[in-house]
């Protein structure tokens, strides 16, 4: 069975109008078993979803992720945009998690980003479990090479470092990346995680963190009263690598905000500190690719979280846009 398919086309639909003002209305949907993305002289962005929840349920999560990339499209449909005719956005589709086989379908994903990347388009992939992280690291190194240095800057609850000497799962993704980066024996791994909260991970992960050298702010710093020291952390972090790939998992906000995710919480941290990293990330003009992971639309209301997900894309597209 084939693990990729097109985006169902009704989707993308909105308020009526002849005039471009609705993100629906920007979008141009592609196959990429049949074409690839069409080359710009311009900024291009394309939406790739993965529809996996099988390393959640391996983690031990509550099963739902897999509909996130239908419910993030939905709401970014409704949205105007602010893009000028030369900014083209693109839908890749979906990558498909059959059965159990969740490695196949992280591989398949490796591929399509590096594929997206091969073609000057910038990748917004839509989750999905945070297992996600791992097949869209391999797609950005498999273009960029071994020879750059690609920053991972994690907003999340979760260092999401577990072993997995018993399988891989939402929660081992940065392990197993940090596992394939050793080299000569030493560990070659520029990971910047934010929100960090004591309830969500025990003393081993902390451990690891602090043996990895893994960068990290904890959530009673992660507040926008504190934007000067995670401005700071940021762009210290981001000297040092020559690529930034972004990943959002939407269990690190508040579940005031982000009720729709696998494991919610009411101590995760708030829009407005999320809105300044995205800012200053993209501002250092070297942001690569992007996620948004954990959106699950079985347990979320009024759309809230999925809402939140349309939105913080729509920031990225909107912000790029402008460099």
């Amino acid at each position: 069975m084939n693990l990729y398919k097109p985006t169902d086309e009704n989707i993308w639909t909105g308020r009526k109008t002849d005039q471009d003002l609705y993100v629906y209305q920007k979008v141009t949907q592609i196959d990429l078993e049949l074409q690839n993305v069409p080359v710009s002289e311009e900024k291009s962005f394309v939406f790739l979803g993965y529809e996996c929840d099988e390393g959640v349920k391996r983690n031990k999560g509550r099963l739902g992720t897999k509909e996130g990339p239908r419910a993030a499209r939905r709401q970014l449909a409704k949205l105007p945009h602010h893009l000028s005719e030369s900014i083209a956005v693109f839908d890749a589709g979906n990558v498909i998690c059959i059965g159990d086989d969740m490695e196949n379908a992280q591989s398949i994903l490796a591929n399509k980003v590096a594929q997206i990347l091969s073609n000057k388009g910038t990748p917004l992939l839509l989750g999905g479990g945070h297992d996600m992280a791992y097949g869209h690291f391999n797609g950005i190194r498999e273009f960029v090479g071994n020879d750059q240095k690609i920053g991972i800057v994690n907003l999340d609850a979760h260092f999401d470092l577990r072993s997995n000497e018993n399988g891989n799962n939402s929660g081992t993704p940065f392990y197993q990346i940090g596992m394939d980066s050793f080299k000569d024996g030493n560990l070659d791994l520029s990971y910047l995680c934010l929100g960090i909260r004591n309830d969500a991970n025990d003393r081993l992960l902390f451990q690891r963190a602090r043996e990895w050298d893994v960068k990290y702010i904890e959530a009673e710093l992660f507040h926008k009263q504190n934007t000067s020291y995670v401005i700071n952390k940021i762009n210290e972090f981001c000297k040092e690598v020559d690529f930034v790939y972004l990943t959002i998992d939407l269990d690190g906000f508040s579940s005031a905000f982000a009720p729709g995710v696998s494991a919610a919480s009411p101590m995760g941290f708030s829009i407005d500190i999320a809105l300044v990293v995205l800012d200053t990330l993209i501002t250092t003009n070297k942001l690569i690719s992007a996620d948004v992971a954990e959106l699950n639309p079985t347990y979320d209301k009024d759309d809230q979280t999925a809402k939140l997900a349309a939105s913080l894309l729509h920031f990225i597209i909107h912000k790029v846009a402008l460099l």
